[in-house]
């Protein structure tokens, strides 16, 4: 069986966006690369949303920007701006071709569906594919979206709803989140912060129409693209080994707070591109301590207090949008930590230091 030189496990974002990453620094020139990816074809799966606090190279698959956003609790809405950091949603149809096109030009890129097709015994590998064990203590943010279609001019697309918890708790924490791509169309999605153990909060086909018909009072429209999946707030488990690099979730690049993991991915794809030559001795990437740690106290309270939660991510929009956008994207510095921290319940976040 053929060898390679690097082995990407998981042809998703991160494997792509690291094989991309790789390709046009000509860090592949002299080197070969397996990608181990199972799927039959590349098509639009995901839509990855994030605040454009650092440049990447997928600003030809930005879907659209925004540059206003709205959050709201039932009678009370939170209206602001994203000016200095545009808040960007990338089509993964555009993301896929994209990288594709690029490495099908490199002879030295192969891919395949299985890892025993090929001989990884002497190869670097960088794996995607996160192990999680089944537990019904783990928070998941569970997700379900659809694009839809208006026959009439309906949404302004120059503002977009980043979380609306006018909607039923369950004894969770749910919210909707709509991104109007034009004025006909929009992702309508709906979010839960939950274990999920029962899969009772998975309704999620009435649970849209419901807030579309209702919340949105549109009756006239068409469904044409939905995705449904889910991310884990929690780190999975892995082994340290020798010649493995975890990449992606399963490398921690999920911020847990908030799930935002897109411009994580592109941030360790670079940090490795630039240390691939001496990758063996390469000190882990990861997202800072101090957000880790904040993260852990967060979703503490979370699960103590899901009724507390729409309260508390309303009043954290209180602060500068632009210090917000900062602190949820791993960008603030300690005064921008701190003033977060103060339009926070303190005895609620101190005592979930102890839980």
């Amino acid at each position: 069986m053929k060898e390679f030189d690097y082995i990407i496990i998981g042809g998703g974002c991160a494997g792509l966006s690291l094989a991309y990453e790789l390709e046009i620094n000509e860090k592949l020139k002299d080197k070969t690369l397996a990608i181990i990816e199972p799927r039959d074809e590349y098509k639009r799966d995901k839509t990855w949303s994030f605040w454009k606090v650092a440049n990447h190279n997928f600003d030809d698959c930005v879907k659209k920007n925004w540059e206003n956003f709205t959050v709201n609790i039932k009678k009370n809405t939170n209206h602001l701006q994203c000016t200095s950091y545009p808040y960007q949603s990338v089509d993964s149809g555009l993301f896929y071709e994209k990288i594709n096109n690029k490495l099908k030009g490199n002879k030295n890129i192969s891919f395949f569906k299985n890892i025993n097709e090929i001989n990884s015994k002497n190869s670097f590998v960088f794996n995607s594919v996160p192990s999680i064990k089944k537990d019904h203590r783990n928070l998941w943010q569970y997700f379900c979206g659809v694009e839809i279609e208006t026959q009439k001019n309906f949404f302004d697309d120059k503002i977009f709803n980043l979380m609306d918890f006018d909607c039923e708790q369950r004894e969770s924490v749910h919210f909707f989140y709509t991104l109007p791509y034009s004025e006909t169309s929009a992702l309508i999605e709906t979010t839960w912060l939950s274990r999920m153990n029962d899969g009772s909060k998975k309704d999620y086909d009435s649970q849209i129409k419901d807030y579309i018909e209702t919340n949105l009072k549109l009756k006239n429209y068409k469904i044409t693209y939905k995705e449904e999946g889910a991310i884990p707030l929690f780190y999975p488990t892995y082994e340290i080994e020798k010649n493995k690099i975890n990449i992606g979730t399963a490398g921690g690049m999920t911020r847990l707070s908030t799930g935002y993991t897109f411009l994580n991915i592109q941030e360790h794809s670079k940090f490795i591109c630039n240390n691939i030559e001496n990758i063996l001795n390469t000190k882990k990437f990861e997202i800072s301590k101090k957000y880790q740690f904040l993260d852990d106290v967060f979703l503490r309270v979370l699960e103590k207090h899901p009724d507390k939660m729409p309260d508390i991510f309303f009043k954290m929009f209180k602060c500068s949008p632009k210090t917000v956008i900062k602190f949820l994207s791993n960008k603030s510095n300690f005064f921008e930590d701190l003033s977060i921290i103060f339009k926070m319940p303190k005895i609620t976040f101190i005592k979930a230091l102890f839980y």
